[in-house]
């Protein structure tokens, strides 16, 4: 009792584990958000850190297919528009590492992992884009699908995640809308044009449902991460209302999506689709993709290129610490 007495009254007050977790699970039924400085299961910061730094890696790779096509656009308003695009990912690129950063990780080892293949990317990056028509249709599916995956992240239980969703949606919704405008475009044209849209589209919608992850009777991680209030909805269910979203829309274009099972079912309320060829998924996730390699390579590429900015940038910071002075005038 006596050595109980000579604590400090912190360290007596202070919660216990078991306490910390009731707290944490407590205002994760609420809905209420979790900050980086609140306590949380060592668990839930890993399943961030893997799920913020896969998505920051995805943007930051997905500017490579497009980005292809920079220097080929057919016209001066489309180079605009698709640089602009390019910038934009760069930017949730940003976003998504900043709030990574928020767990203690740092974005240069993160960067390290991606480039050495310890962490991984949207398998949906690992596609060749070979005509101007692929860059409407990842507009149109592969952003509508990142659209339908990102908009319930914005009630993510993790502040700094949700908060960058937020502007992340908004600029991605703008880019579906962008690529639409440009199929609508393409398919007002010459038969060739029209052709080239079809074929685009049956080359992307397959790999556009799998964007959503593995089913979810063999996803490890859905359950928890729902849990959690990380997700608010499976892999399934998502892959389901991207599918509902898209048949229409493929009707108001005048393409065929390629799937012999789509259907309507009055009774489910909902399309039915064919099965989705889970092992050239797992194919392409592991590495086996048409452009892994390159994709990775040229990553690595760029970040050993500008090394010697980073070096600058920091050297400058360091010589301006603490004074105040934002240049050397």
């Amino acid at each position: 009792m006596a050595a109980m007495a000579m604590e400090p009254a912190a360290v007596r007050d202070r919660p216990t584990g078991q306490e910390l977790t009731a707290d944490f699970d407590a205002r994760i039924a609420a809905h209420q958000r979790i900050e980086p400085r609140d306590w949380m299961p060592e668990g839930y910061r890993s399943t961030l850190v893997r799920q913020i730094a896969q998505h920051a890696h995805s943007e930051i790779i997905g500017m490579q297919p497009e980005g292809d096509w920079l220097t080929r656009a057919p016209s001066l308003r489309r180079k605009a528009i698709l640089l602009a695009k390019v910038q934009d990912e760069a930017g949730h690129g940003l976003y998504l590492y900043a709030a990574a950063e928020t767990l203690g990780v740092d974005r240069a080892d993160l960067t390290q992992r991606l480039i050495e293949g310890r962490q991984k990317y949207s398998s949906i990056f690992n596609y060749p884009t070979l005509t101007f028509a692929d860059v409407g249709v990842i507009g149109w599916l592969v952003d509508g699908a990142a659209i339908c995956n990102q908009v319930p992240l914005c009630r993510s239980s993790f502040g700094p995640y949700a908060r960058a969703m937020v502007r992340v949606c908004k600029e991605e919704s703008f880019h579906q809308r962008q690529g639409y405008e440009l199929l609508l475009q393409m398919m007002a044209g010459t038969p060739a044009q029209r052709t080239m849209v079809q074929d685009a589209v049956d080359r992307w919608w397959w790999p556009s449902l799998m964007m959503f992850g593995p089913p979810d009777a063999d996803s490890p991680n859905t359950r928890q991460s729902m849990a959690w209030g990380i997700k608010r909805d499976t892999n399934d269910e998502l892959r389901q209302k991207f599918v509902d979203m898209s048949v229409p829309q493929a009707v108001a274009l005048g393409v065929t999506l390629p799937d012999p099972d789509l259907a309507w079912n009055a009774e489910r309320g909902h399309h039915d689709f064919g099965a989705v060829d889970w092992a050239e998924f797992k194919r392409v996730v592991s590495g086996g993709g048409q452009c892994n390699a390159e994709r990775v390579s040229r990553r690595r590429a760029a970040h050993e290129e500008g090394a010697w900015v980073r070096e600058a940038a920091a050297a400058y910071a360091a010589k301006h610490q603490g004074t105040g002075q934002g240049d050397d005038r």
